[in-house]
């Protein structure tokens, strides 16, 4: 009778739940999760720069194609570290996108397989891409090249993810242009809602001119605390004001997170039991069944005035630091 209340105790433990959490997670990771009806393409994008954007891009995506999905990450950020995150090559020769961008090279001759992931494709990002800001500004329909490309590429694809840079220039929009929804990284931190409203203006500028099927579709918070009270008053004004875009599931900090990368790998396949790949795990898991819906735009569809809230945020999380 005692060998068994001892049981019991050790099984409410801490680390004990933490485990039976993880290996349901990873269970589930082998179930499959439904493919959209036709290929969804997400841009992560905020001009911010530190919230999570390459993190986000790379793991989610991993985590979608471990769920036996097909999954083209495109690296649009000059300094390539969704390419170093993934293991793939890209240094200065390396076909990239670059070449695609400003030589009009197809994109099926840019994109390179996953070593570590079934079914996870990238293209490159090299530092050639740094340039490419002037060199498109002469280039005719600078805007919609990603777009043009993505569309003649013919392998099937569930999702494409495309990593924008930390600006809002000439690389984010074309990412916005070929994209049909936007993701945006939250960083559960002070000021980390500054500039979500100018994003978001320009979200409805690429929607009103170029792009009208764009529309924010998912907000992911990432960097999450839970022994601050700054990341719990972060999460909820954030939840308060995009309800319905913001993921139930949050991104915690983790240490095995950052190390990652610096093995060429995502946090799925280099501790796929901790807190971080877990909880990619079941952000892919949301993002993957919001896809019956994205397609009419039902999720996230724009609002009229939604740079207002982010606004308000700001304000409000401005007033607050300053008491």
């Amino acid at each position: 009778m005692q060998d068994s209340e001892t049981i019991d105790q050790l099984a409410d433990t801490p680390i004990a739940r933490a485990a039976q959490a993880a290996v349901q997670a990873i269970g589930r990771a082998g179930e499959g999760l439904p493919r959209p009806a036709a290929t969804r393409v997400i841009v992560v994008a905020n001009q911010k720069g530190g919230v999570g954007k390459t993190t986000t891009t790379v793991n989610l995506a991993a985590a979608l194609a471990m769920h036996g999905l097909r999954v083209l990450v495109v690296d649009l950020d000059p300094q390539g570290n969704a390419s170093t995150a993934l293991g793939i090559d890209h240094h200065a020769e390396v076909p990239s996108i670059y070449d695609v961008l400003v030589e009009g090279k197809p994109l099926a001759d840019v994109v390179q397989p996953v070593v570590d992931v079934e079914g996870l494709f990238c293209v490159p990002a090299t530092i050639d891409l740094a340039g490419a800001e002037i060199e498109l500004v002469s280039l005719v329909a600078r805007e919609g090249r990603l777009q043009r490309a993505i569309a003649a590429y013919e392998q099937p694809l569930d999702y494409i993810l495309i990593d924008c840079p930390p600006s809002l220039g000439l690389l984010t929009v074309n990412a916005l242009v070929a994209g049909q929804e936007v993701l945006i990284p939250i960083q559960c931190e002070y000021y980390a809602l500054e500039g979500l409203g100018q994003l978001l203006r320009n979200v409805e500028l690429v929607r009103a001119h170029l792009n009208p099927t764009l529309h924010v579709s998912t907000i992911l918070l990432t960097m999450y605390d839970a022994r601050t009270r700054l990341a719990a008053q972060v999460a909820e004004e954030v939840r308060t004001h995009f309800a319905q875009e913001v993921l139930q599931t949050a991104i915690p900090r983790s240490v095995r997170i950052s190390e990652a990368p610096s093995y060429g790998q995502t946090v799925l396949t280099y501790d796929p039991g901790s807190t971080g790949a877990l909880s990619y795990l079941e952000a892919a898991r949301e993002l993957a069944l919001r896809a019956q819906v994205a397609g009419t735009g039902a999720v996230g569809q724009q609002r009229s005035g939604v740079a207002a809230p982010a606004a308000q945020m700001v304000q409000h999380s401005t007033t607050e630091g300053n008491r």
